[in-house]
């Protein structure tokens, strides 16, 4: 029982990290990513799909991004999704090629972003303290209902937080991996 209680926490712990991983690709470093627009939703006939299922985005240099739709009357839809998100980017269409190019950071939003990382690194790290938390209260219920000894719930606890700090660990270097990313000029 004590090894499912293990495994279901550094599942979940590993969960949260993947997380703080795909919500940092969608923060704007100074480079250009394909990241960036992965979220965006575009109306096609009605239904709204994820931007990669009707273009192409590629990254044509440092600083601009190009998408192709795969259809020509999806091109106003897709500059329409750019220009309602919250990236703040504005498309420049040339037949059915739409190029965003995005602007050098400041130092002030540069300082911002890395506020916003650090946030959200310890968003993820309240999470895997909560996982630690619920296997904590699992193995003691264990130890209540007297199918396990004293002796595993301790050891149990002790490898439960090693994988916690395992976890934080991970997690800091994720967030200081972005925040060089974001500082990089």
């Amino acid at each position: 029982m004590i090894p499912e209680i293990k495994k279901d926490a550094q599942t979940r712990m590993t969960k949260s990290i993947e997380t703080l991983r795909d919500s940092l690709s969608k923060v704007r470093t100074g480079r250009a990513s394909t990241a960036i627009v992965d979220h965006l939703k575009v109306n096609y006939y009605g239904s709204d799909m994820p931007l990669s299922q009707v273009a192409t985005v590629t990254v044509s240099d440092a600083r601009s991004l190009t998408i192709t739709p795969w259809e020509k009357p999806m091109v106003a839809a897709v500059e329409k999704a750019i220009l309602a998100s919250d990236l703040g980017l504005t498309p420049n269409t040339a037949g059915t090629t739409i190029r965003i190019n995005l602007p050098a950071l400041t130092e002030e939003r540069r300082k911002e972003l890395s506020k916003v990382v650090h946030t959200q690194g310890e968003d993820s790290k309240v999470a895997i303290r909560n996982v630690r938390r619920d296997a904590n209260q699992q193995i003691k219920d264990l130890l209540k209902g007297k199918t396990v000894t004293e002796d595993d719930v301790r050891k149990a606890e002790e490898d439960i937080q090693k994988l916690t700090d395992k976890a934080i660990k991970d997690v800091d270097d994720v967030v200081k991996q972005k925040e060089t990313e974001l500082m990089a000029v």
